[in-house]
């Protein structure tokens, strides 16, 4: 699925369930020995994946070990990223992307009380002129999910929701507009993302891939 709403050019795997028999390297095992049973099923569902991915731009298997802010740490030359929620785990990876931000949720409501902490007076008036049959809310949270896994890495610091003014396009599109200076990129100020996004299965899903300026 998440494979759709990415270019050629960035590698994905996906699972909507968690393999028997998956292993994770011993420094992920440290990382994760004090988790509770869920979220060890989704880290190493989620490390299987970002292998999976890594195979298929011809690398071997390695350790993908939390960095800052809990950022993958990918081998040098590789950008990607993970995410899982309920029946589902991905992960994109790429050697020709500056930054890649990915991120599924269950398309459903969100919880009461959540939208105004998450969104600009102008992406809720925008919303609510949008089809009906699309859980927006949900949407735009993990819209935002992608373009901050995206961002961080180029910028390194953090990335409030309320810094970002997304639009959306029902075609399947969506741009974020920076609303704090963006990080400089190839000599140029970064002023925003352009992503894409698909509901199917029961589920949301985002995607923004940053070319390299030689593409």
């Amino acid at each position: 699925m998440i494979e759709k709403i990415l270019p050629p050019w960035v590698a994905s795997a996906e699972a909507f369930d968690d393999p028997p028999g998956v292993t994770l390297f011993p420094e992920e095992e440290v990382v994760i020995a004090r988790a509770v049973d869920k979220r060890r099923r989704e880290f190493t569902t989620a490390r299987h994946c970002a292998r999976l991915a890594l195979d298929r731009i011809g690398l071997a298997p390695v350790p993908i070990l939390p960095g800052e802010r809990g950022a993958p740490g990918w081998p040098e030359g590789v950008v990607g990223a993970i995410t899982h929620c309920a029946g589902y785990r991905a992960a994109a990876v790429s050697r020709e992307a500056l930054s890649v931000g990915i991120d599924a949720e269950p398309h459903e409501a969100l919880p009461d009380g959540i939208i105004d902490s998450i969104t600009l007076p102008e992406e809720r008036d925008a919303m609510a002129r949008l089809d009906s049959g699309v859980h927006w809310d949900r949407l735009l949270f993990s819209a935002k999910e992608s373009v901050y896994k995206a961002w961080f890495p180029l910028a390194r610091r953090w990335l409030g929701f309320e810094e970002a003014r997304l639009a959306f396009s029902p075609s399947g599109t969506f741009t974020a507009r920076f609303l704090v200076p963006g990080p400089v990129v190839s000599g140029r100020e970064l002023t925003g993302f352009t992503g894409r996004w698909l509901v199917a299965d029961g589920l949301v899903v985002t995607a923004i891939a940053l070319p390299r300026a030689t593409r």
